[in-house]
């Protein structure tokens, strides 16, 4: 963090996460995980946030830890993965989990899971990023098809790499506009999305195109990768200074207003 100029991380779960077909052993593993997190968060005052690691697809599972991290833990919000058993996050099977983000008005940061369908679908592992965008893409699709997004308006949805494709196949995301009563775009710039294996200036026209500047947060990708090149990517793309001050930091700033304090 001191090498790449970053004051402040968000520790999260990365894929597979803690679920590997043992529901209590999840719960174990997920709580492990957050009291550590915790821990360094308390040790290390300014330095780190935590999003809650949760044992899904145990529903039941993931309540308490819910209720554990926030009430307990004071957690900064909550991770999931894109897709759990290849049910994506819509899924009904998941509504209640919704519900209770919802009423706590929580920021949910969700990182891509190679879904079962594509895991090798090119050999030697040589389609991994491509499967974790679209896997992005299919649970983005999913919160708005089945109107989640509607029903819980109040849970602050952070993607990871700019969306995975979202922001270069909004026409063809259509069909899942049936229930946002403002329309497609409006629900898909109130998201929040991270920068991480996204700074290309291929990449960057159309997402700074769809997502509005303060809705847009400085991610990196580590430890799969530095800091350094999505600082220099920002930057050489022509960026202001002042858009690259609220990427960088000031919006996260506003989402997470505990850290003013710190």
């Amino acid at each position: 963090m001191d090498k790449g100029g970053v004051a402040t991380s968000f520790i999260s779960t990365s894929e597979p996460s803690v679920w590997f077909g043992d529901d209590a052993e999840a719960r174990r593993l997920a709580r492990e995980c957050n009291e550590y997190a915790t821990r360094l968060v308390v040790d290390h005052p300014g330095r780190f946030g935590m999003f809650a690691t949760l044992p899904m697809p145990d529903v039941d599972g993931t309540l308490r830890e819910i209720e554990y991290a926030f009430e307990t833990l004071k957690a900064d919000g909550v991770c999931f993965m894109t897709s759990y058993q290849s049910k994506y996050l819509g899924d009904p099977k998941f509504a209640s989990v919704m519900d209770e983000l919802n009423r706590r008005k929580a920021v949910v940061y969700t990182h891509p899971f190679r879904g079962e369908c594509c895991v090798n679908l090119l050999p030697g592992g040589a389609g991994v990023g491509l499967a974790l965008v679209n896997d992005t893409s299919w649970t983005i699709a999913s919160i708005l098809q089945s109107g989640t997004t509607v029903r819980c308006p109040d849970i602050r949805f952070i993607w990871s790499h700019a969306g995975g494709t979202v922001p270069f196949v909004t026409g063809r995301l259509a069909g899942t506009a049936r229930n946002l009563p403002n329309g497609l775009i409006s629900e898909l710039q109130k998201f929040y999305y991270d920068t991480a294996q996204s700074y290309s200036p291929y990449t960057l026209p159309s997402f700074l195109r769809l997502v509005p500047i303060p809705h847009i947060l400085f991610g990196t990708d580590y430890p799969f990768q530095n800091p350094e090149p999505v600082t220099k990517g920002l930057a050489d793309y022509g960026i202001s200074t002042g858009d690259l001050r609220a990427i960088e930091r000031e919006n996260a700033l506003a989402l997470f207003p505990r850290l003013k304090r710190t």
